[in-house]
């Protein structure tokens, strides 16, 4: 009887044992798989919900690109300026200021051939002060000759020159993702760096004509988007592109563009931005161009509360349409300023004499910025003043000392806390 009880005592501790085994096994498995999912997630990717709500992350955490656009030209300086090459390293002051205001991404529009002093950058930004960097290239759009997009050698030209960079930069950590082009959507109708192709001449139709230039390009660029993926599959290629224009075009032949790179200057709304998006081409948005001047070309004088207060109004439609926050559409990113600091080139660029003037004659005309649209010729918009902190001729650390405007104290407040009430307030003019 002993010998029984003990065997039938022994069997039920080994079943118990077994059935221990096999519940930690079932509660270690769905762990095992998910950490081995997230191992073998890209490093930097986007994560698409229900009702085309996205939502990016880098190593597996969620990341609110919160940018500006750099490039910061000294004073006496052109186009022609070189960040990566500047021995004064202006990105060393330039991020720790960043880094205070609440800002993670910078945006490069195009990298030089320095290739050493760009992974200077990159890295410097990253280890110093935790700042990305968002890598693009023009796709030679404003170089000359103009673009011949519907050409064979000038596609491979330009997708050599793209794939090189890639492959030097993939590695990078600080590294965020690619843009592939800017604004050259607006060659579409011909008025802007105009190119064509033996197909399209062969169109009469203006509107055809329109069609068969937006469809060339934006399969060349979903082509370069395949082959940069292949080499780099760690970060995702965005569609760079003046406001949301042909973007229905973009939606036929773009299937492997992960998200659009946004040029938009609508003032102190976005209007249905986010939802039109959602409706022509589902993808996630970043604002990767956005902001307002701050001089009064109806007043003729500087004026910190007018770019403040479009600012403010702007970062907070942003907020409002980023993944977890319902009142929105939940397809947007984040975004990158336009701009770090002001250019005082810009209105003359090819006088040199005027680089060191920061000239108040106003470059284009834009009503969706109201406060001075009743200036001259309604000509308001003052591409010299778009910088949020402003440049001084003294010098501090071998470059132009920094002048932080009224919007770069405002804006890192909201950076820091999205609920916090917006405090400018102007009343429209009458």
């Amino acid at each position: 009887m002993k010998s029984g009880h003990t065997k039938h005592k022994k069997h039920k501790k080994t079943h118990s044992s077994k059935k221990i085994n096999l519940i930690a096994f079932l509660i270690i498995l769905p762990i095992a798989i998910a950490a081995i999912i997230i191992q073998s997630r890209p490093r930097v990717y986007i994560k698409k919900y229900k009702d085309s709500r996205y939502q990016l992350f880098v190593r597996n955490r969620p990341y609110i690109i919160k940018g500006v656009c750099y490039n910061p030209v000294p004073i006496g300086g052109n186009h022609e300026y070189d960040v990566f090459s500047d021995p004064e390293k202006p990105w060393i002051s330039d991020g720790k200021l960043m880094k205070e205001m609440g800002i993670n991404t910078v945006r490069f529009y195009q990298v030089s051939d320095n290739t050493e002093g760009v992974k200077e950058v990159i890295r410097d930004l990253y280890r110093l002060y935790g700042i990305r960097s968002i890598l693009g290239d023009w796709l030679c759009f404003w170089e000359y000759p103009c673009p011949r997009y519907g050409d064979e050698d000038f596609q491979e030209q330009v997708r050599q020159r793209v794939l090189s960079r890639v492959n030097l930069y993939k590695d990078e950590e600080g590294v965020l993702f690619w843009v592939l082009g800017n604004e050259n959507n607006y060659s579409f109708s011909g008025q802007v760096n105009p190119w064509t192709s033996t197909e399209i001449e062969e169109e009469s139709e203006p509107a055809k004509q329109i069609y068969l230039r937006a469809k060339t390009y934006y399969s060349f660029v979903n082509q370069l988007a395949r082959e940069i993926k292949e080499i780099d599959p760690e970060h995702p290629v965005a569609l760079g592109n003046g406001e949301l224009l042909w973007l229905d075009v973009a939606n036929e032949v773009c299937p492997d563009i992960d998200l659009v790179a946004c040029i938009i200057y609508r003032g102190k709304s976005f209007g249905n931005l986010f939802q039109s998006l959602k409706r022509n081409f589902d993808r996630p948005l970043v604002l990767t161009e956005f902001g307002a001047d701050s001089y009064n070309a109806y007043k003729k004088e500087e004026d910190q509360d007018m770019q403040t207060y479009f600012l403010e109004l702007q970062w907070q439609q942003i907020q409002k349409n980023l993944y977890g926050n319902k009142e929105g559409e939940g397809n947007c990113l984040g975004g990158t300023i336009f701009e770090w600091t002001d250019e005082w080139w810009k209105h003359n660029e090819y006088l040199q004499d005027t680089w060191s003037i920061h000239d108040t004659d106003a470059g284009w005309s834009n009503g969706s910025y109201y406060f001075d649209i009743r200036a001259k010729n309604n000509m308001n918009m003052n591409e010299e003043w778009f910088g949020i902190v402003g440049l001084s001729e003294e010098l501090e650390d071998g470059i132009n000392k920094r002048i932080p405007r009224k919007s770069y104290y405002a804006l890192s407040e909201f950076l820091k806390n999205p609920k916090k009430k917006l405090k400018t307030k102007l009343q429209k003019p009458k």
